[in-house]
């Protein structure tokens, strides 16, 4: 299967001599069996591709890319959104996330945001970014209104959870890792909730390599400073991390512990009947299990910073975040330095996106 992936992905790294212009609401691609591709086309800074891999009968990811205004009037600030949204459960939290996340952060700037792209499934996205025309005057509040943004997400799935929980409980059970980009002002903020990942192919000029530097900080039991992080929240539960065949899980149920959804685990009123009794905890909670703040990260965009990866942990679980890095460097593309190229790759639920300046 590894062997496989590496010679899609190859291919789908291959440049491309012709070039497709987004006009309107129109996404329009082609179609091959399970894969969906459009060729190319425009966004505020530069150009994008994209293809979309189905993996299974029931999808549960999300991804998604805008451009344009960052605001809802025509001031600006002006930038580029990208979304990757891992679901599980069901796919109704990735969809929500799709639908509203960027739309919140529009309502908490006041503006207008030219949508390019609508939301795709599990897949691959193409994006070139021109770095010098990304530099706009950016406030210092977009870190807050991303906080914002999320909050009003998870606050809007939940409130979908409480209407639907007599007809449809197990929805209390649904949840999506949520990883966000955004360059805007020559600056990329990286927001993340759950186990997926942002990693930097920096280029050393001495050496002539490009190195991995992760971006994004990672909320999965199975690093220690989370498990410290959940022991030091509930200090009178000693099970709140629980090593479940050789994997370690909050409360034996979940590896993540920060994710929109899985309401379940955040409000003690949707873990009991009719709830299946694999998601029902023994003893009542009396504050939230899991988070849905998200890890916020700020980086200034340099020119020695080659590209972005963004992926789930599908990805992960195959390469380290060098050969990850060592894959894309090794693309054609890679030559434009002055050109952000962003691809998004999904395969049995595994998305990843990259970036190159």
């Amino acid at each position: 299967m590894l062997s496989g992936l590496m010679n899609f992905l190859r291919a789908c790294f291959r440049p491309r001599a012709d070039r497709y212009v987004h006009s309107g609401s129109d996404a329009g691609g082609r179609q091959d069996g399970l894969l969906w591709y459009k060729d190319t086309g425009q966004h505020f800074n530069g150009e994008f591709s994209m293809a979309v891999v189905q993996a299974n009968n029931l999808l549960e990811d999300q991804s998604q890319l805008e451009s344009g205004c960052l605001s809802l009037n025509d001031s600006g600030p002006y930038g580029t959104f990208v979304g990757i949204y891992d679901g599980h459960g069901g796919p109704e939290t990735a969809r929500f996330i799709n639908e509203h996340l960027f739309q919140h952060l529009k309502s908490k700037y006041p503006g207008k945001f030219s949508r390019i792209c609508f939301a795709l499934l599990p897949q691959m996205l193409i994006v070139t970014l021109k770095q010098e025309i990304c530099y706009f005057a950016v406030t210092p509040m977009l870190m807050e209104v991303i906080k914002k943004a999320f909050q009003a997400t998870e606050d809007g799935f939940f409130s979908i959870v409480s209407r639907q929980w007599p007809m449809k409980p197990q929805i209390a059970a649904v949840g999506s890792c949520c990883l966000v980009g955004i360059i805007c002002g020559g600056t990329l903020y990286i927001a993340n909730l759950g186990d997926s990942r942002a990693v930097l192919g920096r280029l050393v000029k001495a050496t002539g390599e490009v190195l991995a530097v992760q971006l994004s900080a990672e909320h999965n039991a199975s690093i220690e400073s989370v498990r410290q992080e959940l022991q030091s929240l509930h200090p009178d539960d000693p099970h709140i991390v629980v090593l479940k065949h050789n994997v370690w899980r909050v409360k034996g149920l979940i590896q993540i512990s920060r994710s929109i959804g899985d309401v379940y685990l955040k409000k003690a009123e949707f873990n009991r009947e009719p709830l299946y009794q694999r998601f029902r905890l023994r003893e009542p909670f009396k504050r939230p299990i899991l988070s849905a703040e998200p890890a916020i990260l700020e980086h200034q965009l340099q020119p020695h910073d080659q590209f972005i990866i963004f992926a789930s942990d599908g990805l992960w679980e195959h390469f380290t975040n060098q050969e990850a890095v060592d894959l894309v460097q090794n693309s054609p593309r890679n030559v434009r330095q002055t050109i952000t190229y962003i691809h998004i790759f999904s395969n049995f639920n595994c998305m990843f996106l990259m970036a190159s300046s």
